[in-house]
């Protein structure tokens, strides 16, 4: 603002002395200076050195106080002027507003002008040149202000207070002189404030109380000033000191408030002092309200209401049903905060912002109760006003909060979300390209929540969720797969829910808008539930088929359908994943792993052993081809995986043995001697035990499958049993000296070895394998009889066999401490039943006798009884009847031979005395009859 040349009429009258008088050289260098700061154009830059230049003048003008005259006072009084209105000039020239470097220049040169007209503040002929002297201060202070440069600042008001000082106020009259006073100190106070002088600050305006003379205008200035340094308080700290400072300040802004009413004399000023009131007092029930004084606060919104506050009508400000409603909630009483809620939805004056930071600390204090409030107020408000998609954003984030599902709340809060977001007004405000940003958190809000509740295998919440958060993918091709996601993630809802014909829907959809390995994977996964396993079957070659496939997706099928007892599936799968070894192709899984799990597989089911062994084959022809450590692995692992498979066939031969399906059995324990085999002998030597006892035990199971068929071996059948029984031969005349192998196993491999050879017509070999299992250790009688027998009765019996199996069982039973009568006699009777029928010569008859004689002398010394009875009567009976035939002959001694043995044999068999008596007669005249013909 520029300064008005002085003109006042005694000037006029001196002006020519003036002139004359006042040309100082130090006055004209600082002209000189003033000159240049006039001719300054907008265009050209503020030379820096003008205000040292000046400075340094007015330094050396300050030195000639006091002054020669009034005239030469007069002549700085226009200097200072001229240099002020230089100064507002600059200041309003464009291209320096910008420059803050400029800006502080014409500050400075401002200050120099105050401070010339300083020194000659006592300049007569000036009206009232105190005031204006303060008046440069304290305009200057204000441009140290707004430059933030406080402490010159509070420099100027301070040299203006105290020009000011000495003046009475009470003689004042000019309303421009009286304003003054109150501005100054308006202005102080800011600058104390702003240097956090916040005691001088209060103090000054409670000081300028004083300076209000009756005016309006000053009230307003001063309770504004106190309102502008509660509302800094506010912003500042939130501790209860700045609170408490806060609300002082403001309430002296309201005392001013209604103090200024009673000065108010037009209308215009009683309605801006009603609305400053209005005003402070919201402010002060959000002190209120932050102090946590509710009760407080619902006094100052009632005032407001209901007119108290000296207009015409109720306050009706946007922000009273907000602290009302914080405030009822402060105090715990939710349903009058829910009408203040609900009573925003017919207040159009409410920003958004406002309603919907209403909405959220409603919701954070009444929680899930108050849900439903939450959604029926957002619902309300779409009907009346235009609300964004941000805000409905917010709102539903809200209403989630930060639960992670699983409780009743977080299912409640979900559930009103799910209504929120699925009303069509509400997908409508996310339609549009503008809100492509709020249409994905809105997306992402909801799919993290579905995400959550389906974490707390909550999956009825989950799908609701994830169904409505497909409602914010648009239909289109980028969005192709963000939609096949959803539906893929709400398969795997209703799978978590057993509805699997739903879950086949929303999978099928997702295989039509992308199909990969994951939609058919689920397809699998649903076929498995739902108990159709030739529809899962075909499903793996379909995944196989994918373009994303992986093998690991056929180990987890196996998986899938292990857990699922669908074993068939499980085995289907495992050995589709088997075709990928075979081709070469690099695998997570070693192929060995995958033959184990697969016959681990079938051995769970009885009836798959025909499976089991197909696998188990190809496993050891693997072996074969790929070599032992290569497949199987090497060092301890390639050994516990080799022995695991060397185990489980001896074990399944085992079961199909008792199960009598011996062809399996057969070929398992083959195979088993195959796996043992191919392991590294161990020095304890089990491992080759266990090859010569599945070899033994698989002739046997050949044998016992021909018996079983009610057939006859084929010859290559023999042949092969023929190998397997000389393998195992050898292997075992080498365990035999360790013992090692157990007497069964050496008995069954020498009957086998009998019966086998006996096919292949070879007596002497057979003759030979059992004496050699006779002079074993592995031998007892009981071995030798069952062969002995065994050698008698077999349509391809050996006599031979069986007299020295029988021979050798009957001379250890003899020699035995306990013999076995019942035994021998049968020993006994087997050896003559066999001599009789394979009698060649005379030597046999003879053989015959010494059996006969043996069994008497046996007889002899034994107890009554002890010896069996029937069998005695038996030996006595053959004996006597065996001298019918030489009689006929008329081989009279041989006769005689014959009932001589009958009769002893009789007298050592209790019973037989009737027969004995008989028998003794008849020999006597036998021999009588003999002696006669002789002679």
């Amino acid at each position: 603002m520029r300064i008005a040349k002085i003109t006042t009429p005694d000037l006029r009258l001196h002006h020519r002395e003036t002139e004359t008088q006042t040309h100082h050289p130090l006055l004209s260098d600082i002209e000189l200076l003033i000159k240049q700061s006039e001719a300054i154009s907008k265009d050209q830059p503020l030379p820096q050195s003008l205000p040292t230049s000046l400075r340094q003048s007015l330094t050396r003008l300050s030195q000639l106080v006091p002054f020669p005259n009034n005239s030469f006072k007069l002549a700085i009084w226009k200097l200072s002027f001229r240099l002020w209105n230089a100064c507002v000039d600059l200041s309003n020239a464009a291209t320096l507003q910008s420059s803050s470097t400029s800006a502080e220049i014409i500050a400075n040169l401002r200050h120099v002008a105050a401070d010339m007209l300083f020194l000659a503040k006592d300049v007569t002929g000036v009206p009232s040149p105190t005031v204006k002297s303060s008046l440069f201060y304290y305009r200057t202070g204000l441009v140290w202000h707004s430059l933030k440069n406080f402490d010159l600042a509070s420099n100027c008001f301070e040299r203006a207070t105290e020009i000011v000082s000495k003046i009475d106020i009470a003689k004042i009259s000019d309303a421009g002189e009286k304003k003054l006073f109150l501005d100054l100190n308006l202005a102080r106070s800011r600058t104390a404030w702003e240097i956090s002088d916040k005691n001088l600050a209060v103090t000054l305006l409670n000081r300028a109380k004083n300076m209000l003379f009756g005016s309006p205008e000053h009230y307003k200035l001063l309770s504004n000033q106190f309102l502008a340094f509660g509302k800094s308080s506010l912003t500042k700290d939130d501790d209860d000191c700045s609170l408490n400072d806060a609300l002082r300040l403001m309430n002296e802004a309201l005392d001013l408030c209604e103090k200024g009413l009673g000065t108010a004399k037009i209308r215009e000023d009683t309605m801006e002092f009603t609305t400053m009131r209005t005003k402070t007092l919201r402010f002060i029930s959000a002190v209120h309200l932050q102090k946590g004084e509710f009760e407080s606060v619902i006094k100052c919104v009632k005032v407001l209401r209901n007119g108290g506050n000296g207009s015409d009508g109720a306050d009706q400000h946007a922000s009273l049903p907000v602290l009302a409603m914080k405030a009822w909630l402060g105090l715990g009483r939710h349903s009058e905060a829910e009408k203040e809620l609900r009573g925003m939805v017919g207040n159009k004056d409410i920003p958004e912002t406002v309603w919907v930071s209403a909405v959220e600390a409603y919701f954070e204090v009444v929680g899930t109760a108050g849900a439903e409030t939450a959604k029926g107020v957002f619902l309300g408000l779409l009907g009346r006003c235009h609300v964004s998609a941000k805000a409905a954003l917010r709102v539903a984030h809200r209403v989630l909060g930060e639960s992670r599902g699983g409780d009743s709340g977080s299912r409640i809060r979900a559930n009103v979300v799910a209504q929120l977001v699925s009303d069509e007004r509400v997908v409508a405000l996310f339609a549009s390209e503008a809100v492509t940003k709020e249409r994905k958190a809105i997306h992402a809000v909801l799919w993290n929540s579905a995400s959550d509740h389906f974490r707390a295998k909550d999956y009825e919440i989950s799908a609701e969720m994830f169904e409505k958060s497909m409602l914010y993918i648009p239909h289109d091709i980028e969005n192709r797969v963000f939609r096949a996601k959803g539906f893929r993630v709400l398969c795997l809802c209703y799978l978590g829910l057993s509805q699997l014909d739903r879950a086949l829907e929303y999978i099928e959809e997702a295989e039509k808008l992308e199909p990969n390995i994951a939609c058919s994977f689920l397809k699998f996964k649903i076929y498995l539930q739902k108990k159709e396993h030739s529809c899962a079957i075909g499903q793996i070659d379909a995944m196989t088929s994918c373009l994303d496939f992986s093998p690991d997706y056929l180990s987890l099928s196996a998986h899938e359908a292990i857990s699922c007892q669908a074993l068939p599936v499980a085995v289907a799968s495992l050995s589709k994943f088997l075709s990928f070894y075979i081709s070469g192709k690099t695998m997570p899984t070693t192929e060995v792993v995958v033959f184990r799990t697969l016959v681990t597989i079938l051995t769970q089911d009885i009836g798959s052993e025909t499976e089991a062994f197909n696998f188990m084959l190809q496993a050891q022809s693997r072996a074969s081809k790929l070599g032992t450590e290569c497949f199987f692995g090497s060092g301890e692992t390639g050994k516990r995986e080799q022995n695991w498979f060397a185990v489980t066939c001896w074990n399944l031969g085992s079961r199909c043995g008792n199960a009598k399906k011996y062809e399996l059995c057969g070929e398992f324990l083959r195979l088993a001697s195959e796996f043992y085999g191919s392991t590294d002998t161990d020095e304890s030597g089990e491992n080759t035990a266990m090859i010569c006892k599945s070899i033994i035990l698989s002739v046997t199971a050949m044998i016992a499958l021909e018996k079983q068929n009610k057939s006859t071996l084929t010859e290559t059948q023999v042949k092969l049993a023929s190998e397997l029984l000389m393998r195992a031969g050898k292997i075992m005349s080498s365990l035999l000296s360790d013992g090692i192998m157990e007497p069964e196993l050496i008995f069954m491999y020498t009957l086998n070895a009998y019966d086998i050879h006996g096919r292949l017509n070879n007596s002497a070999f057979q003759l030979l394998v059992v004496k050699t299992f006779a002079s074993s250790k592995s031998c007892n009688y009981n071995y030798l009889l069952q062969l002995g027998i065994f050698a008698s009765q077999n349509p391809r019996s050996n006599p031979d066999v069986s007299k020295f199996a029988l021979n050798e069982c009957l001379s250890a039973m003899i020699a035995s401490t306990s013999p076995d009568y019942p035994t021998i006699a049968l020993i006994i009777r087997k050896l003559i039943s066999i001599s009789s029928v394979h009698k060649n010569d005379t030597e046999d008859e003879e053989s015959i006798i010494k059996m006969y004689k043996q069994a008497y002398r046996i007889m002899v010394g034994l107890k009554e009884g002890e010896y069996p009875t029937e069998e005695g009567k038996w030996l006595a009976m053959t004996a006597w009847n065996r001298a019918a035939l030489p009689v006929r002959l008329g081989q009279f001694e041989t006769a005689k031979k014959w009932l001589s043995i009958g009769l002893e044999i009789a007298e050592k068999v209790s019973g037989m005395d009737t027969y004995k008596a008989c028998m003794e007669d008849y020999l006597a005249g036998f021999v009588a009859k003999v002696s006669s013909d002789m002679i």
